[in-house]
């Protein structure tokens, strides 16, 4: 009775799973169709999007002629403009430049005569809108060569042009340029800024520093870029008196996170003096302590520097620090325990002010900034040829612009109060104490 039971239960399994794979091929084989049908309707329908769009602008530019010429075939002796003809002109549609059939309108009376534009024609030209589907293309990854296939089909009774490589790049060219000046010399004086990332991306060869600010609400700014070789104090400090000169409030002691290079710390000296508060990175005092160990001892550093960075307060910190040190220098890893050494106090800096634990994580590491430097090298991945420092300058201003739509408040902005709180009234002090600790 059992086999016979569980040769019968074989059997009706088998027989599940062919009528399971009938009603498989079934179902593909009914989809099929309305996939293909779904297909050839968005392509129709969006088709008759385009001709009745075309239709209406070419219905809104007669009216507008009319309105200036008033109505063909009737004669008015008042009017100061009359009809003359139609001509072709080329408008942006869908990302593309479109040849469209438009009424044209002169002056009337004696002398020299002009030929007056629509005003429609006028608002769609000085729109630029080819230039920011443009920009729009580029930033989501397409490469201008790719920009004409990343448009959707166009109608086959309209004739465009615009959408080649050379067309792609010299909208991008204009768009970019228009967005680095806009950043270059954006005016800094209405916004409050309690703290300032800096840090350096390198871009063929060149180094370019950029600045990003957080004000005390935890909203993020990016503030400025300059460029030069390297990470150096001549191009912070010029990156530096450029904000200043834009109208940035120094008035009151600000927050420095930087990644410990000396040029860049210099420079913050000699443009803030001792309004500047001086964050270092742990991340990257962290990695620079790595590079000088064995691949042995590197786990074991990394977890004792994290727990040190972790303590509450700055004394604890300091002293677990310093006893790693000494192990170090006692283990003969002596290069090591003197780059953990260098900058001690200002990575800890952040620890006097007694702030939440969310503050201390955002504004201990440059973390921030980095996060918008990723978004600087993903816009442009696809440029294999840099030409000259001008063109990495609008690429990055771009890239920050692209960056600066995702932008949200600083994790923990709650918490700002507490920082503009702590920092402001006690940063004489502060930095006493640092030299002290030092």
């Amino acid at each position: 009775m059992t086999k016979k039971a569980a040769k019968q239960g074989r059997k009706q399994d088998g027989t599940r799973t062919d009528t399971t794979i009938t009603m498989s091929t079934a179902m593909q084989q009914l989809m099929l169709p309305l996939l293909l049908a779904m297909d050839a309707t968005k392509k129709g329908l969006l088709g008759f999007v385009q001709q009745m769009g075309m239709a209406v602008l070419t219905e809104l530019l007669a009216t507008e002629a009319a309105m200036l010429a008033g109505p063909k075939g009737k004669h008015d002796p008042e009017r100061a403009f009359h009809h003359w003809g139609t001509t072709s002109s080329s408008l942006c549609f869908g990302g593309r430049n479109v040849s469209i059939e438009r009424p044209r309108v002169r002056e009337r009376g004696k002398g020299a005569k002009k030929e007056v534009e629509l005003p429609s024609i006028t608002a769609l030209r000085e729109g630029d809108p080819l230039s920011s589907r443009v920009v729009e293309q580029i930033a989501v990854g397409v490469s201008t060569r790719g920009y004409d296939r990343s448009l959707g089909p166009l109608d086959d009774d309209l004739v465009s042009r615009g959408t080649s490589k050379s067309n792609a790049s010299r909208a991008l060219i204009d768009a970019t340029t228009e967005k680095l000046a806009e950043f270059v010399s954006r005016k800094l004086d209405d916004v409050d800024l309690v703290a300032i990332f800096i840090d350096g991306i390198e871009f063929a060869k060149r180094t370019i520093i950029v600045a990003l600010g957080v004000t005390i609400d935890g909203t993020k700014v990016p503030l400025g870029l300059c460029g030069g070789s390297t990470e150096n104090a001549v191009v912070a400090t010029s990156l530096l008196n450029n904000l200043v000169e834009r109208g940035l409030r120094v008035e009151e002691s600000m927050l420095f996170v930087v990644d410990g290079g000396k040029g860049l710390r210099k420079a913050i000296g000699d443009v803030f003096g001792t309004r500047a508060i001086v964050q270092r990175c742990q991340v990257h005092k962290m990695r620079n302590v790595r590079e000088h160990l064995p691949e042995a001892r590197r786990a074991y550093v990394a977890r004792q520097m994290r727990d040190a960075y972790d303590s509450a307060t700055v004394t604890t910190a300091k002293k677990k620090l310093d006893q790693l040190a000494s192990w170090l220098d006692s283990n003969g890893e002596t290069s090591a325990a003197s780059s953990l050494r260098e900058g001690l106090a200002e990575t800890l800096t952040i620890l006097r002010f007694n702030l939440p634990k969310a503050m201390r994580k955002l504004f201990s590491t440059t973390n921030a900034i980095e996060n918008m430097n990723g978004s600087l090298r993903r816009v442009s991945r696809n440029v294999k040829r840099w030409r000259d420092e001008a063109m990495i300058h609008r690429w990055v201003a771009l890239g920050v612009a692209e960056a600066a739509r995702g932008f949200r408040r600083v994790k923990g902005h709650v918490h700002m109060k507490a920082l503009v709180s702590a920092l402001r009234p006690l940063a004489a002090s502060a930095l006493a104490e640092t030299k002290k600790v030092a």
